[in-house]
């Protein structure tokens, strides 16, 4: 049986490694993108193989629309040489920023970077990967529980989580004739380095979140990657166009 191959944007480091992780625990082969730390990226490359994966990691910048043509041809000579390939089967747009800033005091350029990478970049990443994904995959876009309530300083980024959660209910119904599923996957608060790590580093912030919370926690990376992995299973294949939010019950 041929394995399954997922590209993962931002899979060096945070969420986007776990999640890879968590796939090649399922026996799942690894495409991930990294945008400057090279060695850090194939640390991680090594780490999947050990796992008993095939795994590969390709420089992208996913804030650089004009790039994505030249990814595709790097991408499918890859499948080709590496994993004999024509298609991969999953798509994770995972890489991103944060930024928290007050709404009066958020800049043009900061919307418009946020805009790149949040937005634009998996508008037409996904877009020019449409040919090297193949008919019955699956997409899993990520939000964040800011698209459902709101904190103050989160407006610009909120707002790009939630047109993409806008855009993957149009990719389902523009993409279901291919077979492929589409979903978006909104995580609550993650101890990890996003945003400068303030979940993780600071207590108050953590106890605020914790006190908030159904679960009585803070989320763990694992309960994401763990989370998208599932999301991926044979199993779940009558879903799609649909949000899931895994926050452990923020603010419900």
């Amino acid at each position: 049986m041929t394995r399954k191959i997922a590209l993962i944007t931002g899979a060096s480091r945070g969420l986007g490694r776990n999640t890879a992780e968590h796939l090649a625990e399922r026996g799942v082969d690894v495409i991930g993108t990294y945008l400057s730390k090279a060695e850090e990226a194939q640390s991680v490359a090594r780490h999947l193989q050990a796992a008993g994966v095939r795994a590969e990691m390709l420089k992208l910048d996913v804030s650089d629309s004009s790039s994505f043509a030249d990814f595709a041809q790097r991408l499918g000579q890859t499948l080709q040489q590496q994993f004999g390939r024509e298609h991969f089967d999953f798509l994770v747009n995972n890489a991103g920023i944060g930024l928290n800033v007050p709404f009066a005091e958020t800049t043009e350029a900061q919307f418009d970077q946020l805009m790149n990478i949040q937005l634009k970049g998996p508008f037409f990443l996904t877009q020019q990967m449409l040919p090297l994904l193949a008919d019955g995959g699956r997409i899993v876009n990520i939000s964040s529980g800011l698209a459902r309530f709101a904190l103050p300083g989160y407006a610009a980024y909120a707002a790009m989580k939630g047109a993409m959660e806008v855009l993957t209910r149009y990719q389902a119904k523009e993409l279901g004739a291919r077979g492929i599923r589409v979903n978006i996957l909104a995580p609550g608060a993650i101890e990890t380095d996003f945003g400068g790590g303030v979940v993780r580093d600071n207590r108050q912030v953590n106890d605020y979140i914790a006190s908030n919370t159904a679960l009585g926690r803070v989320g763990l990376p694992d309960d994401i990657g763990a989370a998208i992995a599932l999301l991926l299973e044979d199993g779940n294949g009558w879903i799609t166009g649909q949000r899931l939010e895994v926050s452990g019950g923020m603010f419900l």
